[in-house]
């Protein structure tokens, strides 16, 4: 029964931590030079919601029909120009502050610039900056729009030409573009930036016609081309958006298949998410809004766009009225998400990391290393520390099974002796051990306890290491530069010592580093301590089990493997003590 249980928790662990990835490996880069500098159609613009869903409308649910989707648009027969190309084109207003570098581009009014200052694409600080939005006409072209949307009345699109007070944003004072459409109405958009990511949008229609008008404001962010994911299935990468508190989250090629996907809430956020980056548009949280997520194809181009509409505006000649909203565009640090959600009241703006099933265990885990880093400044010591903080809370539960394994050890001799004795009845065996344990009051249970209540503490901090961008391009010490990424030291290259090109004839889960090698030792050493199988089969399995952990966490990332050796050294610290003070036996 000892042996049954805890071989059927470690293929619990085994399933749940590394089956995914076997079972969903990573996506394929997308290749080719997309044609994507468009023409103009006559009309309409078709990048916008063209009206607001009706309160009728099925929420929530796919639609085949084209309704307020955008339209196809009709690819002209250029390569795609470059950012630089169309940036010094000009007409724009530069983005500067200490998180983002960009530009607004006068034509049409969109954010479609933006670098993030603080973020680099690899460890090398000489490398280039990310790249989080690019205007269209160029090879990946991801950017957001704001504006109105109403019957028969002239309203800006994406040819408006604005004009501007300013020709530098800052986070020191917002800028002001306006557009008369000659028809009465003056459109009037005010842009602010705070010092991270945050962007504030004011929307403001003067009316000085002599009729009302009824408009509603919307705000959109579209993507050209399918972005490259990581492919993991513990990681949501795509469409992503909260209504009335309800997390969505849509894959892209599952928004191929339905084509439009439409919500109503009160406030709440859409948007796309990559594993590190968000782009969200946030309406005004006290509205009522009709969001959308959909699909549609310019040409061979996929083309994928989150929106909003909001509520219908009647404004009077002679007066005027303003909306506002938000748009964010950054890095998903988890303390800048949850200050925004708690000064601007986003709901569940945090959900934008993807903490996963164990939310509860995931997200104060990260705070407890965010915690200790901000003391010690090394995430890698932040996790040796919070492992012994995880041990001392379930020291009791671990002493208990310990002690229990202890006893188990010290039976070992019986447990031979009765094998020996009724090795041709098997009934008879389990019988007087079931006996032999009843009378010394062990319990050959109680060692799996430790190891169950363990698989989601580490699952949790896998999922830290790996959607959290403070662990990226975390250091440690020696050769760990990055705890999110797997150990770099590999056996093939003499841990470092050699410069070849190794992964090119070596297959991924072979190629081990230093640390996973700690932690298979630390593996075995542990099982030496304990009681060993009964079953000769089973004890053989056991035998290769460090083995195959080595091979399995050999691509996982450093931190979680320094975390699984440590762990595994401190337990045989524990372990050790406790056989001692009970007079059993090591080895």
């Amino acid at each position: 029964m000892d042996n049954r249980n805890l071989m059927l928790a470690i293929a619990l662990s085994v399933a749940i931590l590394f089956g995914f990835e076997m079972l969903y490996p990573s996506a394929p880069p997308q290749t080719g030079t997309a044609l994507v500098q468009q023409s103009t159609l006559p009309g309409a613009d078709p990048t916008i919601p063209t009206a607001p869903l009706a309160p009728n409308q099925a929420i929530g649910q796919a639609t085949g029909q084209a309704g307020a989707a955008p339209q196809a648009e009709a690819p002209a027969m250029d390569v795609a120009k470059s950012v630089a190309d169309v940036v010094a084109q000009g007409g724009r207003i530069s983005i500067t502050s200490p998180s983002l570098t960009g530009s607004i581009a006068l034509k049409g009014g969109r954010i479609d610039d933006l670098i993030l200052n603080g973020y680099n694409e690899t460890l090398d600080e000489g490398s280039a900056k990310i790249r989080l939005l690019s205007p269209r006409g160029t090879e990946k072209a991801y950017y957001a729009e704001y504006g109105w949307v109403g019957t028969g009345i002239k309203t800006p699109n994406k040819d408006t030409l604005w004009t501007t007070d300013k020709t530098v944003l800052d986070p020191f004072g917002p800028v002001t573009l306006s557009w008369n459409n000659g028809e009465g109405l003056t459109f009037k958009r005010t842009i602010a930036l705070d010092k991270d990511f945050m962007f504030t949008i004011t929307q403001r229609v003067e009316n000085g016609s002599s009729a009302a008008v009824t408009l509603n404001p919307y705000g959109l962010v579209t993507r050209w081309g399918t972005p490259e994911v990581s492919g993991l299935f513990i990681l949501h990468e795509g469409p992503i958006g909260v209504f009335d508190e309800v997390l969505e989250e849509v894959d892209y090629d599952d928004l191929q298949s339905d084509g439009e996907l439409k919500y109503q809430s009160t406030g709440g956020w859409v948007g796309f998410t990559d594993k590190y980056w968000l782009t969200a548009l946030i309406p005004d949280q006290t509205q009522t809004v009709n969001s959308r997520m959909l699909h549609s194809k310019t040409g061979l181009i996929e083309k994928y766009q989150s929106d909003f509409v909001g509520q219908q505006m009647v404004v009077q000649p002679g007066a005027s009225t303003q909306t506002t909203s938000r748009f964010f565009a950054g890095a998903k640090r988890v303390t800048l998400l949850d200050t925004y959600a708690e000064q601007l009241g986003i709901n569940n703006f945090d959900l934008a990391v993807d903490f996963g099933m164990f939310y509860f265990l995931t997200k104060p885990i990260f705070y407890a290393l965010h915690y200790i880093h901000g003391i010690i400044g090394n995430f890698g010591i932040a996790i040796l520390l919070l492992t012994v903080a995880i041990k001392a809370v379930l020291f009791p539960l671990a002493n208990k099974s310990y002690t229990a394994m202890s006893k188990m050890k010290k039976l070992q001799p019986e447990i031979k002796k009765l094998q020996a004795r009724f090795k041709e009845d098997k009934m008879r065996l389990n019988q007087e051990m079931m006996a032999l344990y009843k009378k010394e009051k062990a319990n050959p249970a109680a060692g799996c306890l430790p190891i169950l209540v363990q698989i989601p503490i580490f699952f949790s901090l896998y999922k830290v290491l790996l959607v959290t961008i403070e662990m990226r391009h975390a250091p440690f010490f020696g050769w760990i530069h990055d705890l999110s990424a797997k150990d770099p030291a590999s056996i093939w290259s003499l841990f470092g010592l050699i410069d070849w090109n190794y992964a090119a004839y070596i297959p991924e889960m072979m190629d081990i580093g230093i640390w996973p090698i700690i932690m298979g030792f630390t593996m075995w050493l542990q099982q030496r301590l304990n009681p060993q199988p009964t079953d000769p089969v089973q004890a053989k399995v056991f035998m290769y089990l460090p083995i195959i952990f080595t091979f399995l966490l050999a691509s996982f990332s450093a931190g979680l493997v320094i975390y699984w050796a440590w762990n595994n050294a401190l337990s045989i610290a524990q372990q050790w003590v406790i056989m001692r003070r009970m007079g059993v036996k090591a080895g």
